[in-house]
């Protein structure tokens, strides 16, 4: 609860339906409106701690026989949840600033990508406004270069550097973790700097809006960018 308050209507939800934090509510509404996480889904969950993002995307992917997978990485040591977590739900324990991305990618089913990825991440709350905002626009730039990787330097500066690189400068590590028609999810703190995100993923998605899910409290400034189906 951190200093929220008296226990609130989705705080206890949370607790009746078992699921680990009052979070879950803002990917079941994600889902509701946008059904991003489907039947047989590969989805990476950016910052999974403490596991309720984990419990309805595996959720979402219906029963074990239907397949899909679910990996959490988190800087915390984060044990996948017993209540609504099978056997397709696995975490790490990794700073995602610093992981590249082949590693991740061999998280990845056949190491073939994500279908799905969302980025819960935040960091740690100074109050300071500037210096939280941009420390959360840094980790949400984190979560777009995992995804789209070289797409988005291409966009923003222009791709001017592929021929004559070597594999290991271009290869695996320029490319993005976001299979083409993929969705991505990113959370960030409300500031001039979410404009860059528009900017950046809004002509590399079929579509691109902004949403602010019921179970958020009134005094934060968390807004979450929902980019549908990755272009070629």
């Amino acid at each position: 609860m951190r200093g929220a308050g008296a226990p609130d209507f989705f705080y206890r939800e949370a607790q009746r339906l078992g699921y680990l934090a009052r979070s879950a509510f803002k990917l079941l509404q994600i889902q509701k409106q946008y059904k991003l996480i489907t039947l047989g889904s590969s989805v990476l969950d950016l910052g999974c701690a403490p596991g309720a993002w984990l419990q309805v995307s595996c959720q979402s992917l219906g029963p074990l026989k239907n397949g899909g997978s679910v990996v959490g990485i988190d800087v915390k040591k984060v044990k996948v949840p017993p209540l609504h977590c099978d056997a397709r739900v696995k975490t790490v324990c990794a700073d995602v600033m610093n992981l590249p991305k082949h590693q991740v990618r061999a998280l990845s089913p056949q190491q073939k990508g994500f279908s799905v990825i969302l980025s819960d991440m935040c960091p740690p709350v100074s109050g300071i406004t500037t210096k939280d905002a941009a420390l959360s626009a840094e980790l949400g730039m984190q979560a777009v270069d995992l995804a789209i990787g070289g797409a988005a330097l291409a966009h923003s500066d222009g791709d001017t550097k592929r021929d004559g690189q070597s594999d290991s400068a271009c290869g695996a590590d320029d490319n993005g973790l976001l299979q083409a028609g993929g969705h991505l999810v990113i959370k960030l703190l409300e500031s001039e700097d979410i404009q860059e995100f528009s900017r950046i993923c809004k002509p590399l998605f079929r579509k691109a809006s902004w949403l602010r899910p019921k179970a958020t409290r009134s005094s934060s400034r968390e807004i979450y960018l929902i980019c549908q189906g990755l272009k070629l």
